[in-house]
C-alpha cells in the first residue's frame, strides 16, 4: 500500500468515464434509493440496471409508497434485470418492513442492513457510504479483482479483501475506492483481456511489472 495516495490521485486525476448507473447513485444521497438500486444492480451490468432504476424510481420513492406497488407491476418496470422476478419480491418486502417495523428508517449498521433477506455486506457497505455517509469499504468484484491483481492484497474472496483493506487501506480512501476501481474495472482493468498500455497506474502493477 505504500503507493496507494499516488494510485488514488492519479486515478481521480485520470477522468475515466463512468456509467450513468455509478453517477445515478451518487446523487441519491439517500439509503433507501441506495438499498433498493444496489439490489437492483446485483448480477446485472450497469447498461442494463441504470433504465430500470430509473422505470422504477418512477413508481415509488419511498418505503411505504413502493410497499403498495403490485408486485407485478415491479417486476414489468425492472425486467430485464438479471432475476427480475426475485428482486422485485425482495425490494417490496423489505420496504413493508422498513415502513411498518422501522417508522420507515433504513438502519445505519452492517448487522442491520444484512438481516434483510438478500442484503450482503457489498449492499451494506455502498448503503452506509453513499447513503449515510459514513466510512466504509464496498467491494465488488472490481474491487476484489484490481487489489489483487495489482499485488497490493492477496485474497480469496470479497468478504476477505473488505475486511484486507479495513486493516490497510487509509480510511479517508475508504469511500471513494469503490467508484474509482469500479469505473476503472469498467475502461481499463477488465476481467478478460485488460488494457495495461492505457493504464495510468500500470506501473504499480505487478501484473505488468
Amino acid at each position: 500500500m505504500e503507493h496507494i495516495d499516488d494510485i488514488v490521485h492519479t486515478l481521480k486525476q485520470a477522468k475515466q468515464p463512468r456509467s450513468d448507473f455509478v453517477n445515478l447513485m451518487e446523487t441519491f444521497k439517500n439509503p433507501y434509493l441506495v438499498l433498493i438500486a444496489c439490489i437492483l444492480s446485483l448480477r446485472t451490468n450497469d447498461r442494463t440496471t441504470y433504465p430500470a432504476a430509473l422505470r422504477m424510481l418512477e413508481l415509488a420513492r419511498t418505503p411505504r409508497d413502493m410497499a403498495e406497488v403490485p408486485v407485478d407491476k415491479l417486476e414489468k418496470a425492472i425486467y430485464p434485470v438479471g432475476f427480475y422476478s426475485n428482486k422485485a419480491r425482495q425490494i417490496i418486502e423489505l420496504s413493508k418492513i422498513i415502513a411498518n417495523e422501522m417508522n420507515s428508517e433504513v438502519p445505519d449498521t452492517i448487522e442491520g442492513l444484512i438481516k434483510f433477506n438478500g442484503v450482503g455486506r457489498k449492499t451494506a457497505n455502498l448503503v452506509l457510504s453513499l447513503g449515510f455517509n459514513k466510512p466504509a469499504i464496498c467491494v465488488d468484484v472490481h474491487v476484489h479483482r484490481i487489489f489483487n491483481r495489482f499485488g497490493l492484497i492477496k485474497t480469496k474472496n470479497p468478504e476477505e479483501t473488505e475486511f484486507t483493506l479495513r486493516d490497510k487501506l487509509p480510511e479517508k480512501y475508504w469511500t471513494d475506492i469503490n467508484t474509482l476501481l469500479v469505473t476503472h474495472g469498467q475502461n481499463v482493468c477488465k476481467p478478460i483481456k485488460p488494457l495495461c498500455e492505457d493504464c495510468p497506474i500500470s506501473k504499480y502493477c505487478k501484473k505488468v511489472i
